[in-house]
């Protein structure tokens, strides 16, 4: 028994085992289990997407770097306005530690190693890691 089977597009992208067909068409796929049923209609679930682990990109306070370092810093790789670039250099400043970015992991590294060898190419200690982000 040869059975309909709604071909989604989404699930078969990049799947070689499948020719390419026009997209909402039905595949004939044949099931030898049903030969008493006439015609079945088959549909794809979409795949559950789970969104990524999310990670901080923390900056640390030091007794060298700038201000005004660390506002650029904030504005130009974090792409903060200018006014939120001095809330989070504040904070930083006085707590000793603060979040520049919350973003997905290689992202996060990416960021913070640019940041570090900014600071580092002008001289300044400025420290920046990643840590898990435990958000919304």
């Amino acid at each position: 028994m040869i059975k309909n089977t709604l071909i989604d597009r989404h699930s078969m992208i990049d799947d070689w085992h499948f020719p390419a067909l026009p997209f909402g068409h039905r595949a004939q796929v044949h099931n030898p289990e049903s030969e008493t049923t006439p015609h079945t209609d088959l549909l794809v679930a979409e795949p559950e997407i789970a969104k990524p682990p999310m990670y901080a990109v923390v900056m640390y306070n030091d007794n060298y770097t700038p201000m005004e370092f660390v506002v650029y810093i904030l504005q130009s790789e974090f792409r903060h306005n200018v006014d939120t670039a001095i809330e989070i250099m504040m904070t930083i400043h006085n707590s000793s530690k603060g979040i520049a970015g919350i973003y997905p992991k290689d992202i996060a590294e990416t960021k913070a190693k640019k940041v570090n060898s900014l600071a580092h190419r002008e001289g300044y200690p400025l420290l920046t890691q990643i840590e898990p982000h435990q958000g919304e």
